[in-house]
């Protein structure tokens, strides 16, 4: 791959200003300068392309083995003066989710984002901070700040698309009628649900530590910032997991549906059986054939049966009926 469709973006930055584009091969002098930092932006990086980003920015081995394997959890662990964080990114694309990462290094003076995988550009995340100085002065911080806000965002902005899904589902869960197609939905819509809060989930910590452990990365200035990210991705939590519950109690509730209308049938059934248990056993016993049956010779004997045959299903149906067996 050539290296201009790895690099999307690599910007130097001084007191919250853009400066100018920086080469690869200049960004070891660049960092060097005072109150300077630089923003490198990839995509899907090659092993000698990241070794060489190794050796301008000084990275760790160990971060830059992960870095090159898009299949990490969620994480954010500290290598010398710098920080590696994983995050999982989410995009809503042809009606289902697909997910990717970007893998960060933050040090005092630089942030480079490496993203796998479904992800949106952060170029206009970029063009957004560059237009607000004043917290951009703060140095890479405020930059890995508007990067994840961008992240839960997205996360956000997918729980909306479950949230509509739930009330077309729900709509046809609530019937008496077994629905295999709709149950099938409900098991998709669940995995889906979980996968969305695992990959979100992880970012609370991540800003736990971010606001609580590394000030040299996240001045107090910022600390509000990423609060407010934490407690979006809480929120986004909480919400997965209130649908994911709707969605069992709606399951429930259907099955529930489907057994009371079964046993009505069922009823139904029984007591159409005992009405019809009384002519076959009355019939049944003049259908044996012996010599000497009672009333055999009476005149009035077969109307009699018949009668009593129908008197018997009659007062049995309105039993039934009136305790709603039928």
């Amino acid at each position: 791959m050539e290296t201009q469709a790895m690099v999307i973006n690599c910007v130097a930055y001084k007191a919250g200003k853009r400066l100018t584009d920086v080469t690869i091969e200049d960004i070891s002098e660049v960092v060097k300068e005072p109150d300077t930092f630089i923003w490198l932006g990839l995509w899907q990086p090659e092993d000698a392309f990241m070794r060489k980003i190794q050796e301008e920015f000084g990275l760790h081995d160990l971060a830059i083995e992960d870095a090159l394997c898009a299949h990490q959890r969620p994480k954010i662990e500290t290598y010398g003066d710098s920080l590696f964080i994983v995050v999982k990114t989410a995009q809503w694309m042809k009606e289902e989710v697909e997910y990717g990462e970007t893998h960060f290094f933050v040090g005092k003076n630089f942030l480079i984002s490496v993203r796998h995988g479904a992800s949106s550009s952060y170029a206009p995340i970029r063009a957004k901070a560059e237009e607000n100085p004043k917290q951009l002065c703060h140095g890479p911080g405020f930059a890995l700040y508007s990067v994840l806000d961008f992240i839960v965002d997205n996360y956000r902005h997918i729980v909306g698309k479950f949230e509509t899904m739930i009330e077309d589902i729900e709509s046809n869960m609530f019937r008496s009628e077994f629905d295999e197609t709709a149950i099938e939905n409900v098991y998709s819509l669940r995995r889906n649900l979980l996968g969305l809060r695992n990959a979100a989930l992880p970012m609370d910590e991540i800003c736990n530590q971010l606001i609580h452990l590394h000030e040299d990365v996240i001045p107090k200035e910022l600390r509000a910032y990423v609060r407010d990210v934490q407690d979006h991705t809480r929120q986004v939590a909480s919400t997965i997991d209130d649908m994911r519950e709707m969605l069992t109690n709606a399951m429930h509730v259907n099955l529930a549906l489907v057994t009371v209308k079964q046993n009505e049938v069922v009823k139904r059934l029984a007591g159409w059986g005992a009405i019809l248990a009384i002519p076959t056993v009355i019939f049944s016993l003049y259908g044996m054939n012996f010599a000497d049956m009672p009333e055999l010779k009476f005149p009035w004997a077969y109307h009699t049966t018949l009668g009593v045959t129908v008197a018997g299903c009659f007062f049995l149906y309105q039993k039934l009926k009136r305790s709603g067996w039928l």
